[in-house]
């Protein structure tokens, strides 16, 4: 059903093939822009004149548009962990949103600057909440960049990369292993004491924790781990958590040259 009417439609479709700017033609008929738009775009195939997409609107899935495939796995790595997709009924597409803690504003700007790579023609914003910042994108396709994507929460459902996903994260283990370390884990130093000839000495060391509660996001971390050659162990867990540990010295040095303290 037309809502607007034919007389209303052509007489946008006139205007519009006149050169008038969309948003004049709305103004001037009280219509929504978006619907001036889809006539428009509409009268233009019918008509056989050439259509351009906006890069906004492209996929790098449907459309073949190019990805950065790194920034790409580091993004996975942070969503996975902190990230969710929500698509609000007064919204035109879904957003995608990472909460990240104050605490670390480098890690902030790291994520948009992933979001900038991977969504090179979207705009990115930063929406204040409590102690952090939902660092956030929209875009129409982001179920296909992120299939995980469901009802319920993580933990509750299964959660497997597409094979596509699983290439990526092959080509590009230490960037996924960054942004599961950004999102839930952290570095820390620990220390202990030892008695030697008689005397208390105090030694520190450092490890790496990483914290979730689906065995299947722990099972894609500790397999990236395996693919670069770092040694780490189940840590004790609670009711609603499970810890892995990295704590062999050459492990951690590994970590310390592709992860680092988080900043």
């Amino acid at each position: 059903m037309n809502l607007h009417g034919t007389e209303v439609r052509e007489a946008a479709l006139m205007l519009l093939r006149n050169g008038v700017q969309n948003a004049d033609v709305a103004r001037r008929l009280s219509v929504p822009l978006g619907t001036i738009s889809y006539w428009k775009h509409v009268d233009r195939v019918k008509r056989g004149e050439p259509v351009t997409i906006r890069p906004s609107l492209l996929c790098p899935l449907c459309d073949n548009r190019p990805l950065d495939r790194a920034a790409y796995a580091y993004l996975l790595g942070l969503y996975l962990g902190d990230g969710h997709i929500s698509h609000y009924a007064g919204h035109r597409v879904p957003s995608f949103m990472i909460t990240l803690d104050d605490a670390w504003p480098g890690i902030q700007a790291e994520a948009e600057d992933a979001m900038h790579l991977v969504f090179p023609h979207n705009a990115t914003c930063r929406v204040r909440s409590k102690g952090a910042h939902n660092i956030k994108v929209y875009f129409k396709h982001l179920p296909c960049l992120f299939p995980q994507h469901g009802s319920g929460k993580k933990h509750e459902r299964k959660i497997a990369l597409a094979e596509w996903q699983q290439q990526i994260v092959d080509e590009h283990p230490w960037p996924f292993i960054r942004g599961l370390i950004h999102s839930d884990g952290c570095r820390l130093t620990n220390w202990t004491e030892k008695v030697i000839g008689g005397e208390r000495k105090r030694y520190e060391y450092v490890r790496y924790f990483f914290t979730n509660t689906s065995t299947d996001i722990l099972g894609l971390f500790t397999d990236a781990l395996d693919r670069v050659g770092v040694e780490w162990r189940p840590a004790n867990q609670t009711r609603r958590a499970q810890n892995i540990s990295i704590a062999r010295k050459a492990s951690v040095a590994l970590m310390d040259q592709h992860i680092g303290p988080k900043y």
